[in-house]
């Protein structure tokens, strides 16, 4: 299997040269800085789960090479767009896009750009990052992909990238139901996400204080109705589900977005939340908290231009 992975990040990095170190046939489609770095010091992957450093293959945007079987794509949603101008040119009509990307918005977008039978479901968790010197560092357990047909069935393609994905140190799992894999998370995270830029502090404070709880609480209540309505695949004790999960973190645990609020950087607001409040005022679906939760993301973003 010929693989594309779209970036050499934090995530992309992890998960293509994870598939690198077992022998797939692995390029990472980079920016100029980053294939100097790859050139000089090469993938460095420090983790729990073992340290490699690899050679890898990188191409730029443009370059000529063949299609590729498979394109993992773990941009930041506000990359998306000249993410999908970047390979473009490499997808052919058996390529399959797996893209880690939070949410569900991208799926239309890509499926618009490139054909619904195209588009495969994804999603991670991981924590991960680069330090100044490019190098991926992974500490935490978790290192979790989950892949599957959007349709359920198994063919023979997922077939094929499951067993690329075999014998990798990925926490790697085919899902039959990639669909409510996907609403679940994307419930998660834009409830955990929400509460914790909001409030501006890791989940453990925000639990502990009564009305933060209540707030938690609220702010679930509100996405589970605007998701359902849109027909999202969620069990009924959902939030339930969920708040067990919260209150399972680790007391100091930051969500992502909380912390590239902290680093100045831009944020997910319209692609997770945003999102979420237009579905909710076509509906006429009452969600003051998510509401506010956009606006504080929205009045962060301002701030930064």
């Amino acid at each position: 299997m010929k693989v594309l992975v779209v970036g050499a990040g934090a995530v992309g990095g992890y998960f293509g040269g994870r598939l690198l170190e077992k022998g797939i046939d692995v390029t990472f489609l980079v920016r100029e800085g980053r294939r100097k770095q790859l050139e000089e010091t090469g993938l460095v992957i420090e983790s729990i789960h073992g340290n490699v450093t690899l050679s890898p293959k990188t191409i730029l945007a443009g370059e000529e090479t063949s299609p590729f079987d498979l394109i993992i794509l773990s941009t930041k949603a506000y990359h998306l767009e000249g993410a999908i101008e970047s390979f473009r040119q490499y997808v052919s009509k058996e390529t399959a896009i797996l893209p880690l990307l939070n949410g569900m918005l991208h799926f239309d977008k890509l499926a618009v750009q490139f054909g619904e039978e195209r588009v495969i479901g994804g999603l991670c968790f991981i924590e991960s990052t680069l330090d100044m010197d490019g190098r991926v560092i992974q500490t935490s357990p978790k290192h979790d992909l989950v892949f599957g047909e959007r349709s359920g069935e198994r063919t023979e393609r997922i077939v094929k990238i499951e067993e690329a994905f075999n014998g990798t140190k990925i926490g790697y799992r085919l899902s039959d139901n990639i669909n409510q894999d996907l609403w679940n998370k994307y419930l998660f995270i834009s409830t955990m996400s929400g509460i914790t830029t909001l409030m501006r502090s890791p989940i453990g404070p925000i639990r502990e204080e009564l009305n933060g709880r209540v707030a938690i609480v609220k702010l679930l209540e509100e996405i589970v109705a605007v998701m359902k309505r849109v027909g999202a695949p969620l069990p009924e004790n959902i939030p339930t589900l969920q708040m067990i999960q919260i209150d399972s973190l680790a007391y100091p645990m930051k969500s992502s977005m909380q912390r590239d609020m902290e680093k100045l950087f831009q944020v997910e607001a319209d692609h997770l939340h945003g999102y979420l409040v237009e579905i909710a005022k076509k509906e006429m679906i009452s969600a003051p908290v998510l509401e506010v939760v956009y606006a504080n993301l929205k009045v962060y973003e301002k701030q930064l231009s």
